[in-house]
């Protein structure tokens, strides 16, 4: 095995100190433009790797930022991830990529590793089975920042940035309403999570502002799953009064309810209109196009990344952001009764 280059190898090619080497390295204003250029090409020469290790210990700052995810193999979560790194990359950050599996015992787990790591700061979606805070408060308690995005809890002291779902939902509402519908039923997740109960009231407040009587009958909770969508479909249909639209909060809620009303023999959208949530990629590649609520994953991880960045850009002053991004409707054929060409 090649023995590893250090400092001393490249003072001793130079023919200079091993201290000078290292200002160079670190930008020094006392050194050089000539002789960092010089340093840093020879650094180059024989293949010189900083020890992360030890400018860890010496800076306080391991360059090592934790991201935690329910699943990553979601487009939603991999976009964000994407965005992130975009923004912590070229700073010279590193990041450590965890998922939670939708379990607190293990999203706590993975906190706890984080922290031991010495990362810098944590950006974090909460896992739908997470209900205490006191991991998150450990976090905050060691003076690394905590930045929520997506799924968020309350916590003093944590940053977040999220999206409006209120809104979002109550634009997907309106615009059903807008196509005719009266009778919108709402597949929602877990209402614990805020994003997915102020989805639910983005709904609720549409069909008040629009003289729609609000029936609990039509509120369906189900996992966020193709399988699920089709049985809270058929549920529905079988009522005395079945729905004649169907605001998902998730995307494969909606195009479980698709496939299980095409199944049956309904026209989409002239019998039946489904809006989802998320935008994934499948709304938009499939023969009958789903509408959906864009959550803009990408811009949302580099705002995440940009809020850690000022933080730790804030000399150990505490910022506190609640970021909340605008979402945008996507209307596509699944319920574009008045322009089925959309």
């Amino acid at each position: 095995m090649s023995k590893k280059t250090t400092i001393y190898d490249i003072a001793k090619a130079l023919n200079i100190t091993a201290a000078t080497v290292s200002r160079a390295l670190n930008n020094n204003p006392r050194i050089s433009a000539d002789t960092k250029k010089m340093v840093l090409e020879t650094a180059a020469e024989l293949n010189y790797k900083p020890n992360r290790l030890a400018m860890a210990l010496k800076s306080g700052k391991s360059k090592n930022v934790g991201v935690v995810v329910p699943y990553i193999n979601r487009s939603f979560f991999s976009n964000v991830i994407h965005g992130i790194e975009e923004e912590l990359n070229p700073m010279g950050y590193n990041v450590i990529i965890c998922q939670t599996h939708e379990d607190a015992k293990k999203e706590a787990d993975v906190l706890q590793n984080l922290l031991n790591a010495q990362v810098d700061g944590i950006l974090i979606s909460a896992s739908r089975q997470t209900k205490g805070t006191e991991h998150y408060n450990q976090i905050l308690r060691k003076n690394v920042p905590l930045i929520f995005f997506d799924r968020k809890l309350n916590v003093r002291g944590a940053n977040s940035v999220t999206l409006d779902d209120y809104e979002g939902a109550y634009q997907a509402t309106q615009h059903l309403i807008d196509q005719g519908c009266t009778k919108i039923a709402h597949f929602t997740v877990d209402r614990y999570l805020e994003i997915y109960e102020n989805r639910f009231h983005g709904y609720k407040q549409a069909l008040k502002d629009n003289n729609i009587a609000f029936d609990e009958n039509y509120i369906v909770t189900l996992e966020s799953d193709i399988e699920a969508g089709k049985d809270a479909a058929k549920k529905l249909m079988e009522l005395p009064t079945p729905p004649d639209a169907i605001f998902s909060a998730s995307d494969p809620g909606a195009l479980g309810a698709i496939q299980y009303l095409k199944g049956i023999g309904l026209q989409i959208p002239k019998d039946f209109c489904v809006v989802g949530f998320s935008n994934e990629p499948f709304t938009q590649f499939m023969e009958l196009t789903i509408s959906t609520v864009d959550q803009s994953p990408l811009l949302m991880g580099k705002t995440a990344a940009k809020v850690f960045l000022e933080q730790m850009g804030a000399n150990n002053v505490k910022i506190e952001k609640q970021m909340v991004l605008a979402p945008s409707l996507k209307i596509r054929k699944s319920s574009s009764r008045l322009d089925p060409s959309s």
